[in-house]
């Protein structure tokens, strides 16, 4: 079926670890390779899987305290690329932008950290970026790609790998894409009302 699609690489940038034991298990027992930043590229390599470091697929560090690590057109381009687009293709060989394929993401806790009373600059630093911006492209190129927007959905995968192997068809795609938009939405919302205040 030409809308099923096989899951080769997957970025993997979450704040929560709990949970993602399990998928990441399933996910290299299928052969999928494994690129990630920081605290979550330390958990995975911590279970004994390889994993490519963002900053070596871009070749710029992590800059400004991590506010910028992924914002990068080889990790962007790697996701909104549409691989039945000649020109998007033939950009991506030309300048070495790997194609990914999924990207599991879990944001930083703001309203969390709205609700612990904590400061106007801790509150303002758990604005994540990187991670909504990964979101909204992933959900975006859903024809292509696979997003896991948030640790609820870890499970959602799960169960679609051990269902059916590394492949997803088009409809789970959508629907994961679905949740993403939600989980954006719900994010936004959140910042909007705090900043109201």
């Amino acid at each position: 079926m030409a809308e099923t699609k096989k899951i080769k690489t997957a970025l993997v940038s979450v704040f929560h670890k709990d949970g993602l034991e399990e998928l990441l298990k399933k996910l290299n027992e299928e052969g999928v390779k494994f690129l990630s930043t920081g605290g979550t590229q330390s958990f995975i390599e911590s279970l004994g899987y390889e994993c490519q470091k963002v900053e070596d697929l871009t070749t710029y560090p992590s800059i400004l305290g991590g506010r910028v690590k992924t914002l990068h057109p080889k990790v962007f381009g790697g996701i909104l690329g549409r691989r039945d687009n000649a020109g998007d293709r033939e950009q991506m060989a030309k300048y070495d932008i790997p194609e990914i394929d999924l990207v599991v993401v879990d944001l930083y806790p703001f309203e969390q950290t709205v609700a612990s009373g904590a400061a106007e600059e801790d509150i303002i630093e758990k604005i994540d970026i990187g991670g909504i911006s990964l979101i909204r492209a992933a959900a975006k190129n859903f024809n292509d790609v696979v997003i896991v927007p948030s640790k609820a959905e870890y499970q959602v995968l799960l169960d679609i790998l051990n269902r059916q192997g590394a492949e997803t068809t088009k409809e789970q795609r959508r629907m994961l894409a679905t949740r993403a938009f939600g989980v954006s939405s719900h994010y936004d919302t959140a910042i909007n009302a705090w900043f109201e205040k």
